[in-house]
């Protein structure tokens, strides 16, 4: 115990200089519509490559993030970072595909959390946010006005990990959302459980009824596709399509006809 504690202790200060030294990066996962397989945004997934311990998996290092309060600060710096990806794209003649950041509880919280995400994106048209469904549901009032803020921004907003939380039907149609990412943990076991093949249908059929795209997350194999495509789901992700990639990849991936 002594040993795991002084290991964290020593990563935290690494990250603290993290940020100074430039060493975060952003990878992006597309996303893509099943019918046609065209690229129609993207999520953008932070990466430590630590010139000290080499790339850091986020399970290793988000969870110290958020228990030390740095990740309002690492947080602000994705956004930005992903607007000026974005913009870059832009400059440089592609149809670029607008870019879903996630927030995590900390940053939600935080009571000017508009302020700072109007802020970080300067006026950039093409950034989302991914909020997860427990999250949200912290304090659903709060949320919702935030929320309605950030929306007021031209920001879309998409529920992540759905499926896994407790969200009150009510709310659902009071949340300022226009997509649900149904988690992966529903995709991967669809195919062999009828029980979670019901709850992917079921979960596409409401997002339907309340006019929301619905993205599939974890995407692995043809026959996962094509269920999805049978249940009329909108777009997916997954390593079937693409791993996340460094932007420079992306570029490439968007300049192919």
């Amino acid at each position: 115990m002594s040993a795991r504690i002084a290991d964290n202790l020593a990563l935290e200060n690494k990250l603290r200089r993290a940020l100074e030294r430039d060493e975060f990066v952003l990878h992006y996962q597309p996303k893509v519509e099943l019918e046609g397989r065209r690229v129609v945004g993207v999520e953008a997934l932070i990466r430590w490559q630590s010139t000290e311990l080499g790339l850091v998996p986020p399970a290793r290092f988000i969870p110290i993030l958020e228990e030390t309060g740095f990740i309002i600060e690492v947080g602000s710096w994705a956004l930005r970072r992903a607007a000026l990806d974005h913009r870059a794209w832009l400059e440089a003649g592609l149809e670029a595909p607008k870019v879903a950041v996630n927030v995590s509880a900390i940053q939600l919280r935080q009571r000017d959390f508009v302020r700072i995400v109007q802020g970080s994106i300067a006026g950039s048209a093409g950034i989302d946010l991914e909020i997860t469904e427990s999250l949200i549901m912290e304090d659903i009032q709060a949320s919702i006005e935030k929320l309605a803020a950030v929306r007021d921004l031209g920001i879309g907003i998409a529920i992540d990990d759905f499926g896994t939380g407790y969200s009150s039907l009510a709310y659902l149609a009071r949340l300022p959302v226009e997509t649900l990412k149904i988690d992966r943990s529903f995709i991967i076991t669809m195919d062999k459980d009828p029980t979670t093949m019901t709850l992917v249908q079921t979960i596409i059929q409401l997002a339907r009824s309340l006019r929301l795209k619905v993205v599939a997350e974890g995407v692995e194999t043809e026959d996962q596709a094509n269920i999805l495509r049978l249940l009329r789901c909108d777009q997916m992700q997954g390593y079937l399509f693409s791993k996340p990639l460094p932007a420079a990849e992306l570029v490439t991936l968007l300049r192919r006809p």
